[in-house]
């Protein structure tokens, strides 16, 4: 059975850093890109930043560029999102998800089919 599983969040003040992980149970990482998306009390589900298969391209949200980094290790089937200089607007749930297809639009949920359960990060002092 395919699964995602996230990990790392927690509570961190504004300007710290978090590294979360998503590991896939059941299923060989390296055919799936992989994205991160977040969902916000109140907000809808947003993407953040999405990897290729082997990552060799990775895409990123505007409001994270140059404070996030997403990077995979196969070999461990996970894929990371460092977040450094957090701010209280990245608070929220953060979801990995993954395709095994093509797609337009990496940032968009509708690409991906196979989702984590979500890990949980806030940013208060």
């Amino acid at each position: 059975q395919l699964q995602l599983v996230e990990s790392g969040g927690g509570l961190v003040q504004p300007g710290g850093s978090l590294r979360l992980s998503c590991t896939a149970y059941g299923f060989t990482l390296d055919y799936y890109a992989i994205g991160w998306f977040r969902q916000a009390p109140g907000k809808e589900r947003e993407g953040v930043s999405c990897i290729s298969h082997h990552g060799d391209s990775t895409l990123y949200l505007d409001s994270v560029k140059g404070r996030f980094t997403i990077s995979r290790d196969n070999a461990k089937k996970t894929v990371y999102l460092q977040m450094n200089s957090l701010k209280s607007e990245d608070t929220a749930v953060y979801y990995c998800a993954a395709t095994s297809g093509s797609t337009m639009n990496p940032l968009e949920e509708y690409e991906y089919d196979n989702w984590g359960q979500g890990t949980r990060v806030t940013v208060s002092s």
